[in-house]
């Protein structure tokens, strides 16, 4: 099995690396940028259009709110990226969100955090891809028929991906970034030019009007209408989070370059946000939430057969022309911008995965580094999650991003108020005035940031909640009550396991040991079996055999006595024709009669060579050994025995690990030359 799946794990992943090259996986901004930033910079392509979604509702009229909401979050923007430059100063080590609610809020804040920021994770994967597919779908058509196998492929290819390494997932990912981010401002920079030239700009959408659902909205209607669309656009603050989750994936100084890619997030986000919605509202792009009947054309519904391309796609069309070559190089970065935009995602999750794996929250198996010194295990399970919600949602990410930016918001709610009790805590033993002035103005940030964070959160859940967001909401309580179990267990176990101060019961040695061989026959593996179980010198030793088959039992105990075997043979019978169950009563019988004793049972194996021999052997042994585990005070000892065919895997082994495929071997030596090299003289290499 080993050799069938070895080859295609190093083909897809790479070859394993070293525990002490871990330094070479960190990051330089260039590549943190596209690596932390692509979820907070690709949302320019996907909020813009849930704004103008969500006005269409009072119809075309709307529209012109559309920028002034548009600044409302680029002022939550600001504000939280602010707040969060003091975060990854003040707790570099990784942890973020979860770490700050923690370490000064409490263990239930933080597990509240950390339980918001996975459903945000995994919400983060399935809108992004959806997206990109329904972008890339302007383009090849094909997606727009086949959304769900399109982004399930994109999903698994992002995590094999992921799955070679933080630094070439990164390495890999740049391209794309830039290229999104160069083409956006080519688009609103050409864009501003042919409005200042007096050029008419038309998006494809611009001659259709909107039936609107609700005409003539005022009063605190117009207001929920504002504050559900502003709550929509605010899916552009997504991200911003994982910085301070991936501080340790940075080159030193972390923090620093941290703050800086930040900053560089927060700029480049508002800065083409802005500049999509005001070429929106230029061009006259219309979006409906149900484009076939609220769309109309010279007053008639465009019906079914209509595709409402997202909003960057339309003004690129209009900017640039139809199928020109600028607009299909910004259709295809937005598209592959998106899809990597889960990438912060797969940079986060396994992160946080692997500290709350260190706190028993988790599985510990997420807590380890796998082949390629990623956290392997979250990966694949981010994966998993996202996949299912994609099938389950069609793939649609209107209906999905319904569900998004709860959690993140919770996060961001409960991580500046714990940053204004962290700088509290510092400003009562602080008495440097140049740090408390640093500390004030620290603590001043973090607390508007909680507040508007705050804010930003209620009108959410106002909002979004009965559209979807009670998903989300669910989902965070289902992961807060999963890793309380989880940590509940641990607990348990490690209280039930601990050694005690003093000797007790558990120091105390047995009274006596007795010892058991399963025999089925007569052959080298029980021959081995005995001697092995003699040499452990028990109190007592006998070999023990089912009686299944009469005439086998009788064979048998008619070779143990022409072999002259001196352990005692006693037979069990079974009336039912079963191994399992009288070997279980007659341990169990021992047990029963001398409880301060100990039953050794020592099983024969057989060591095969091939997947398909295990399924023809050893399958009697590991029931029993499975049910005389959950026996107290027995303990099961397996004896193997070596088939020629484990022999032959042995060699095949062997002659792989001294195989390397070519390129694998550094020219020149790799350690100190051997006595027979330096007697031979040296030979120049060519071009030497």
């Amino acid at each position: 099995m080993s050799k069938l799946t070895d080859l295609p794990k190093r083909v897809l992943i790479g070859r394993a690396l070293r525990s002490d090259r871990l330094g070479e996986t960190l990051l330089p901004k260039r590549l943190a940028l596209p690596v932390f930033a692509s979820d907070s910079l690709s949302s320019v392509a996907y909020a813009p259009g849930e704004v103008l979604l969500v006005l269409s509702i009072a119809g075309g009229a709307a529209y012109h709110y559309s920028p002034w909401i548009v600044v409302a979050v680029a002022v939550v923007m600001f504000t939280v990226v602010a707040s969060y430059r003091q975060n990854v100063h003040a707790y570099p080590s990784g942890g973020g969100d979860y770490e700050v609610a923690t370490t000064n809020l409490g263990a239930r804040a933080g597990l509240t955090v950390a339980s918001a920021l996975m459903v945000d994770y995994v919400l983060t994967v399935a809108v992004s891809i959806t997206s990109g597919i329904e972008n890339l779908g302007s383009a090849v058509p094909f997606f727009v028929t086949h959304k769900v196998i399109g982004a399930v492929g994109v999903i698994i290819v992002l995590m094999l991906m992921n799955l070679r390494g933080v630094r070439e997932s990164g390495t890999i990912f740049a391209i794309p970034t830039y290229a999104f981010v160069a083409g956006v401002f080519c688009m609103i920079g050409w864009g501003v030019l042919k409005i200042a030239t007096g050029h008419g700009m038309h998006a494809p959408t611009a001659n259709l009007t909107i039936h609107a659902e609700s005409s003539g909205l005022g009063g605190f209607a117009l207001v929920f209408l504002l504050l559900r669309a502003f709550s929509s656009g605010c899916a552009a603050l997504t991200g911003v989070e994982a910085i301070s989750n991936g501080v340790p994936a940075f080159r030193k100084p972390k923090s620093k370059n941290a703050a800086t890619t930040l900053a560089l997030i927060g700029l480049l986000a508002v800065t083409m946000l802005l500049g999509i919605i005001a070429l929106a509202v230029n061009t006259k792009v219309k979006m409906a939430e149900n484009p076939a009947t609220d769309l109309l054309n010279h007053g008639k519904p465009v019906g079914s057969g209509f595709t409402q391309n997202p909003v960057i796609a339309q003004v690129a069309e209009a900017v640039f022309g139809h199928n020109s070559v600028p607009f299909i190089f910004l259709a295809t970065a937005t598209a592959l911008v998106l899809f990597l935009a889960a990438n912060t995602a797969y940079n986060g999750f396994p992160v946080l995965g692997s500290i709350l794996a260190q706190d028993r929250y988790l599985p510990r198996q997420l807590h380890t580094r796998g082949d390629r010194l990623a956290f392997s295990n979250g990966i694949v399970l981010l994966a998993g999650f996202a996949i299912v919600l994609v099938i389950i949602y069609g793939a649609d990410s209107t209906r999905l991003i319904q569900l998004y930016i709860v959690g993140v918001f919770v996060s961001f709610t409960l991580s500046q108020t714990g940053m204004v009790r962290h700088w509290n805590r510092h400003l009562r033993t602080e008495t440097d005035p140049a740090k408390r002035r640093h500390m004030i103005r620290s603590r001043a940030i973090n607390t508007f940031g909680a507040f508007l964070t705050g804010l930003v959160l209620v009108i959410v859940l106002l909002t979004k909640f009965t559209h979807g967001a009670w998903v989300a909401v669910l989902g965070m309580v289902v992961f807060y009550g999963t890793m309380t179990a989880i940590r509940r267990h641990y607990t348990r176990v490690s209280e039930e396991i601990a050694a005690a101060d003093a000797p007790g019961e558990d120091y105390v040695l047995p009274s006596r040991v007795h010892s058991l061989v399963l025999v089925s026959k007569l052959h080298k593996p029980t021959l081995r079996a005995l001697s092995y179980a003699k040499l452990m010198r028990s109190d007592t030793l006998e070999a023990l055999s089912v009686n299944v088959d009469p005439q086998e039992t009788r064979a048998l105990q008619d070779e143990w006595q022409t072999h002259g075997v001196d352990v005692p043979l006693k037979i069990l019978d079974s009336p039912y024709r079963e191994v399992t169950r009288p070997v279980i009563d007659y341990v169990k019988g021992l047990r029963r009669d001398s409880p301060r004793d100990v039953v050794s049972v020592y099983i024969p194996e057989y060591v095969v060579g091939h997947w398909y021999e295990h399924l023809l052997h050893n399958q009697s042994a590991l029931r029993l050994k499975g049910r005389l585990l959950f026996t107290p005070g027995v303990m099961v000892t397996s004896v193997p025995w070596q088939l020629e065919s484990s022999e032959a895997a042995k060699l095949r082994a062997r002659r792989r690990a001294d195989w390397s495929a070519p390129g694998a071997i550094r020219r020149g030596p790799v350690g100190p030359p051997r006595p027979a090299d330096r007697e031979q003289p040296a030979r120049s290499r060519p071009g030497e």
